[in-house]
């Protein structure tokens, strides 16, 4: 059972980088600095929005944009940290 709580907890860290990385993406695209018609930049775009958005919708939904400030992805890593506090705290120590 351990196994699958190490697996979640590796997954969870690997989610945590690609929000991140999904973010600065965003700003990249924003600020042009990235050629949004190069083949290789654009599916690497849509890979990292396919993996968020998901789970960053609903967030949008209820927290609203502050002047052009999206906090969701913010909001999202604060939820991915509470889980993995939650499994190693609560849930690692019990699992024989």
């Amino acid at each position: 059972m351990r196994a699958i709580l190490d697996v979640l907890l590796l997954v969870l860290d690997l989610y945590t980088w690609v929000i991140i990385a999904s973010a600065i993406f965003s700003w990249l695209y924003a600020f042009n600095v990235v050629n949004p018609r190069n083949q290789v930049v654009s599916m690497i775009g849509q890979a990292l929005y396919s993996l968020t958005e998901p789970l960053l919708r609903p967030i949008r939904n209820i927290i609203p944009s502050i002047g052009g400030l999206d906090l969701s992805p913010i909001v999202l890593l604060l939820g991915v940290f509470l889980a993995q506090n939650v499994i190693i705290r609560y849930v690692y120590p019990n699992v024989f």
